[in-house]
């Protein structure tokens, strides 16, 4: 099922091939920017708290392909969810013999985002050589990182799922946007409250710096289990409230 959703979707966006040079140029140039703004931390020899450059690095490069991810499988999904309820179209997308969730978190993919994903991956190895990381840590930090994906998801979607109640939430995930924008540093970069905040009310801690932890060997087994529980949890939640949403649903005709 996927195979022919995402074939359908790549063919369609590849009309517009000139995109995906723009893609590429503004996703080199926000990686030149963050890459800078990290620089201007380091060049005086300041360091965040047990972070060295490298280390830093891992972050950054954790939170681009988390961008890649979002740019690739999320926006181009979870934001049209508005827009299903708004004009109706939800309806048709319901009586397909097939989970609804499912289908809106999935029927569509973007190749706008591979850029993030491939400097991210570069980055990632770039660092990781210079802290002579091996295969083991990088296989080892997946399980975090794709803990930290399903929890992003989970969060995206329920954002989208609260469209049923006010249709014009478009802000609304900005707002979540802009609020994983905290993840291109350690957590150590932040003051203690805004640390709590980022850790148990917005999880970005678990999208990028448990995950670099992780990578570098020095992360604790109970932040990996917390991860773990956390994005189990998002994901049952998520299926719950779109049930649960489901029921307040009346269609645009109706």
């Amino acid at each position: 099922m996927l195979r022919l959703l995402w074939s359908a979707a790549i063919a369609a966006e590849l009309e517009y091939r000139v995109n995906f040079v723009l893609a590429t140029l503004t996703s080199l140039g926000n990686l030149v920017g963050s890459v800078f703004g990290l620089f201007l931390f380091y060049r005086t020899g300041y360091t965040f708290q047990g972070w060295s450059w490298e280390q830093a690095l891992v972050v950054l490069g954790i939170f681009t392909l988390l961008q890649g991810f979002s740019s690739t499988f999320l926006a181009p999904n979870l934001n049209r969810i508005v827009g299903h309820v708004q004009q109706g179209t939800l309806d048709f997308v319901l009586l397909k013999p097939i989970s609804s969730q499912f289908w809106l978190s999935t029927h569509t993919i973007s190749p706008w985002g591979l850029p993030d994903l491939i400097f991210g991956g570069v980055i990632i190895i770039y660092a990781g050589r210079q802290l002579s990381l091996e295969t083991y840590d990088y296989l080892l930090s997946a399980v975090p990182l794709m803990f930290g994906l399903a929890s992003l998801y989970s969060l995206w979607f329920i954002l989208g799922a609260t469209s049923i109640w006010f249709v014009k939430i478009y802000n609304v995930t900005e707002v979540l946007r802009g609020l994983l924008e905290a993840g291109r540093y350690p957590m150590v970069a932040y003051p203690t409250a805004y640390r709590f905040f980022f850790t148990f009310v917005i999880p970005v801690a678990f999208l990028t710096t448990v995950p670099s932890e992780v990578l570098l060997g020095r992360s604790q087994l109970n932040w990996v289990v917390s991860a773990g529980v956390l994005a189990l949890a998002l994901l049952l939640f998520s299926r719950g409230f779109w049930q649960f949403a489901l029921r307040f649903y009346t269609s645009a005709s109706s």
